[in-house]
């Protein structure tokens, strides 16, 4: 049973880690394709500016390194990259965040609340995985960037979405808005989930009273 869950283990994080390298492949080259005249969502791209490509490459380099910062692997045998790595991941934040959030302006229909407020809780995050850093408290630091990541891949997440309404034929509007909204708050409950699953099983056992914070 043991080695189950080891490869259940190992085989999600490899599957991240394409899903997360596709993503960030199909950001880099979008800046460079050609797309059709008739492409709405490129005609808002190019009259939005440059928040476009800091954003798409921004976000592009946050999910290369996404599956490298969860690797623990990485961290106890070379801390110095993993700290190399966290300090380009933070900066790709920066300013793939600050796109977004000029982005969100210019979103479909109803998608821009959601959107600037994932842009704006992804800056947030990540800020309070470096201060706690800076301070020393590495448990707190771990904690919040894995919330970071986790709406780092909410870019994932909305073209997962929004490929399984293409593949069911569900109305793109209808999608798209709900895709907005779900991409990064399933990311965040599931990393929530996670993150407190020790606790919860401890408790469920009689082990803790209460949940830490």
């Amino acid at each position: 049973m043991r080695g189950v869950t080891l490869a259940l283990r190992w085989a999600a994080r490899v599957l991240f880690a394409l899903l997360c390298v596709a993503v960030a492949a199909y950001a880099f080259a979008y800046l460079f394709l050609d797309h059709p005249p008739g492409n709405r969502f490129h005609q808002q791209f190019m009259a939005s500016g440059w928040d476009v490509p800091m954003h798409f490459f921004g976000g592009g380099v946050a999910l290369l390194l996404a599956p490298l910062q969860l690797g623990t692997g990485v961290r106890r045998i070379v801390p110095r990259l993993h700290r190399l790595s966290g300090g380009i991941y933070i900066g790709a934040v920066l300013i793939g965040g600050l796109g977004a959030l000029s982005m969100a302006r210019h979103s479909q229909g109803p998608t821009g609340l959601p959107f600037a407020m994932l842009a704006t809780l992804w800056l947030l995050v990540t800020g309070l995985g470096l201060r706690h850093a800076i301070a020393g408290r590495i448990d707190l630091h771990r904690r919040w960037m894995a919330r970071s990541i986790a709406l780092t891949a909410s870019a994932v997440t909305l073209r997962l979405i929004l490929g399984a309404g293409l593949a069911m034929q569900c109305p793109g509007g209808a999608v798209y808005t709900f895709a907005a909204w779900a991409c990064w708050t399933f990311n965040l409950a599931l990393c929530e989930g996670l993150l407190r699953w020790p606790e919860i099983r401890a408790r469920l056992r009689g082990r803790l009273p209460a949940l830490s914070g």
